[in-house]
């Protein structure tokens, strides 16, 4: 085997390959000998022929050539490995196929011979494909889309340059042979020629790829396989359809001249970038034929406004015939149509207009809130649109606010109101001026050439007998403070709106504060009845002000205010605000001194302070120093010991009204005021009526207590025998359901009680308990010497006995503990309840 691998003379290939073949005799098994004609020169790397490697052993993975010359693809080609020249007409070698996992082998003899070609006649007029740089290649083929025959349809002829020295064979390839459209091609396989069968769409398919192959009769490869791609011609088989049937565009009446309306386009299933694909756009009609108004773009479908005078208030909506039409429109190309419809919108280009130049309206006067007029426009904008709604304006007339104007939005009337009332007696009648626009502005170029529509409105005020009118409402006058009592000045004053006079009006006064006032019913003057006290009023320093009742002589009425400003007099001295002041020695130096002063601030500030009290004493221990207008800051000297003063300062105000007042001064050592409080809060307790009343009845309650127990022991030695079990119960319970007996007190607080036969009597603080429909009471009696005494009545029940005593002075003394409890505790202290329990 390595010897077959060693390169060898070309005569002696021959006997060695055979000698070969006779080692591995015993080892392999043969398979079907191969044979190739073969030219009798091979340049390198030229195919030799192919060799069905599978039929022979399926699973080889080991290939090799038992001639140098010679190498073997996977595929089974054979290819020259270096140039080879056939100098015998044959020549042979073997091709070993090996399984490395079983361990099979295989080997093929391959004979090589040569063959002069015989070459055959060619049809005069069949055309041969010669190249002189590729061994062979078609003529770009193409065919015409829908021809019409006759088919089969010669398309080309497809030849190799092998054909000089071989018997060759063709075959193709490919969609339209065995894929899909199947049979669409076929090539004749002596000759090469390319025929079509049927017509073809290009639409559906633009190119065939082929390819096209070139073989021997017994297998050998003449040239690679060759691509051969037939492309299909277009023609112009398809009409351009617009993407829509309806278009539907919208453009306002104001549109300049060029304004696009809209774009329509179209489409062709021909091959693009053709003549067959480009379109031209024409308007073949429009509706209504008005002239001309839009135009397209041939080529963009680009709709716009040719004229000036697009009028929604003429014509709303048009109508277009739209005509695409391929070959760029020329008369033999293919057209299809579509509708555009063209609604032109609304703009504000129609002013509102009034539909008279003058109303006339009236009123009564005093009437407010009254409706006097509807104003009627014409508007040939779109109706219900902000283009027609209507904006009504007063643009003269209306200074004092007595009318307003607004749009009734059904009917798009102006509704002139009164809302403040007119007086006749001032204005008879009154013009206004009345504009309207629209609530949408008008378009530029309509804005430029109209101005507002106007119209004149005349109300006539209707006269009324109306009654007294307090005009102005609120009227003044001056009275100076102090003023001896009755002092008259000027009142109020109302009048007649239609004679504008004040006979025959009466005054009454509603309301009076203080009750200074008195007003003459006749004239409406005031007469002082007290004496006026600017500083009294509240708020202070305002006007003091006098509800006046005005009434004519048939009963109506009005009302009004008389303020009196009551001028100040300096009748008040400046007031130190300060009582007791607290200085924290020696951390604080001083204390300030402030004063107020009611009068006005012409007859107050600025203050002057100084001590009342000039002894040297006063002076070496305290000093007085400006802060401001209304202040003073009070020092003492270094040496001062701690303790309270009472410092007498004097306060003047600017005109010499002046007020002593004595401040106490606690000189405290402390490092702040609060630390010195409750020493001063302690001297100044001062106790609430109920809080003593509250003691003086614990004192006497605690002397009844220790009555109460003299009397117990003094009665005890008196007493001959005192039940053991009755010494241990304070209250006996009865179930009696009958009223109890009847007590009485005497004067001294002794009580006496006769219960049946019982004829022992005691004397002490007695409660008796009883219960009346579930409820048990306790009462505690007033009484001197008393004690319990217990008895046993009839029946099985319990009864408290009464107390007798001494002579007996009825007084009515009976308190519940209830009462006594709730009276005493809350003004007790704990320590007092204390005492009194032990």
């Amino acid at each position: 085997m390595a010897a077959a691998e060693r390169p060898i003379p070309l005569r002696g290939a021959l006997s060695g390959l055979l000698l070969t073949l006779v080692v591995f005799s015993f080892a392999c098994e043969a398979c079907k000998k191969v044979t190739f004609n073969i030219p009798s020169k091979l340049e390198a790397d030229k195919i030799v022929g192919r060799v069905n490697l599978k039929e022979c052993l399926r699973s080889a993975d080991l290939i090799r050539s038992g001639d140098p010359d010679f190498r073997v693809l996977d595929d089974g080609s054979v290819y020259t490995t270096s140039t080879v020249v056939l100098s015998d007409e044959k020549r042979s070698f073997t091709i070993w196929l090996s399984d490395s996992r079983t361990q099979a082998q295989k080997e093929i003899k391959v004979l090589l011979e040569h063959q002069k070609k015989v070459l055959r006649k060619r049809h005069a007029k069949e055309a041969v494909l010669r190249r002189s740089k590729r061994r062979w290649a078609p003529i770009p083929c193409s065919m015409q889309e829908n021809s019409l025959g006759p088919f089969p349809l010669f398309l080309q002829q497809v030849q190799s340059d092998a054909a000089q020295n071989y018997t060759i064979f063709y075959s193709i390839s490919g969609h339209g042979v065995d894929q899909e459209p199947l049979n669409l091609f076929f090539i004749e396989r002596d000759t090469g020629n390319l025929y079509c069968t049927r017509p073809v769409d290009r639409e559906e398919y633009e190119v065939f790829d082929l390819i096209a192959y070139a073989s021997t009769a017994d297998g050998y490869s003449a040239d690679m396989p060759l691509p051969l791609p037939i492309r299909v011609e277009d023609e112009n088989d398809n009409h351009p359809i617009f993407t829509e049937a309806i278009y539907n565009f919208e453009v306002p009446e104001s549109s300049r001249l060029g304004t696009t309306v809209g774009v329509v386009c179209a489409t062709d299933k021909d091959e693009p970038d053709t003549m067959h694909t480009r379109l031209k756009y024409t308007i073949l009609e429009q509706t209504p034929k008005s002239p001309g108004i839009f135009s397209v773009h041939p080529t963009t479908g680009v709709i716009t406004t040719v004229a000036h005078y697009l009028d929604r208030e003429t014509v709303d909506k048009y109508s277009l015939i739209m005509k695409v039409q391929d070959m760029d429109g020329q008369l033999f190309g293919l057209m299809s149509t579509s509708t555009c419809i063209i609604t032109v919108k609304d703009s504000n280009d129609n002013a509102p207009t009034f539909k008279q130049n003058t109303y006339e309206a009236s009123v009564e006067e005093n009437a407010y809130n009254v409706e006097i007029l509807r104003i009627s426009i014409e508007d040939k904008d779109l109706i219900n649109t902000a283009n027609w709604r209507a904006n009504f304006t007063i643009l003269k007339g209306n200074e004092n606010g007595h009318f307003k104007i607004s749009t009734d939005k059904e009917t798009n009337e102006g509704v002139l109101y009164v809302v403040k009332p007119l007086n006749y007696e001032e204005n008879h009648q009154v013009t206004l001026e009345i504009g309207v626009s629209n609530e949408a502005p008008f378009t530029r170029d309509f804005a430029l050439r109209t101005t507002m529509n106007r119209a004149l409105v005349t109300v006539h005020v209707r006269d009324q007998d109306e009654g007294p009118e307090c005009s102005p409402a609120a009227q003044y006058v001056r009275i100076q403070e102090h003023s001896a009592v009755g002092s008259k000045v000027n009142g109020y004053k109302a009048y007649d709106p239609e004679t504008r006079s004040a006979r025959g009006i009466r005054y009454k006064k509603l309301h009076d504060p203080k009750g200074w006032i008195t007003i003459d019913e006749i004239s409406g003057s005031i007469t002082t009845s007290k004496i006026l006290d600017r500083e009294a009023m509240t708020p202070r320093n305002d006007l003091y002000n006098i509800t006046v009742l005005a009434i004519d002589q048939d009963g109506r009425s009005c009302t009004g205010t008389l303020a009196v400003n009551i001028e100040d007099m300096n009748d008040n001295p400046p007031e130190i605000l300060q009582s007791y002041v607290t200085i924290c020695k020696p951390k604080m130096r001083y204390t300030d001194i402030s004063a107020v002063d009611p009068d006005e601030p012409i007859h107050g500030p600025p203050f002057y302070f100084s001590l009342a009290d000039t002894s040297p004493e006063m002076n070496r221990m305290w000093t007085l120093t400006k802060v401001n207008d209304t202040a003073a800051r009070l020092s003492y000297q270094k040496n001062a010991e701690f303790q309270e003063y009472s410092v007498p300062i004097t306060v003047k105000d600017r005109e010499g009204q002046s007020a002593t007042k004595t401040v106490r001064v606690n000189l405290c050592d402390c490092t702040h005021p609060s630390q010195c409080l409750p020493t001063r809060r302690s001297a100044g307790v001062i106790l609430g009526k109920w809080a003593i009343l509250a003691i003086l009845l614990g004192i006497a309650l605690l002397f009844s207590v220790l009555l109460t127990l003299v009397c117990g022991v003094f009665g005890a030695k008196k007493r001959k025998g005192f039940p053991e079990d009755l010494a241990q119960q304070n209250l006996i319970i009865s179930n009696t359901e009958a009223p109890g007996d009847d007590k009485v007190c005497s004067a001294n607080g002794f009580m006496t009680q006769t219960v049946n036969n019982s004829g022992q009597g005691f004397c002490g603080t007695m409660g008796s308990g009883m219960k009346n429909g579930g409820q048990e009471t306790i009462e505690m009696v007033k009484g001197g010497h008393q004690t319990l005494e217990s008895c046993r009545g009839t029946g099985h029940h319990h009864t408290l006995d009464s107390c007798r005593g001494g002579h007996v002075e009825t007084d009515n003394c009976r308190h519940a503990y209830s009462e006594w409890h709730n009276f005493t505790q809350p003004r007790l202290g704990e320590d007092s309840i204390r005492g009194h329990t032990g």
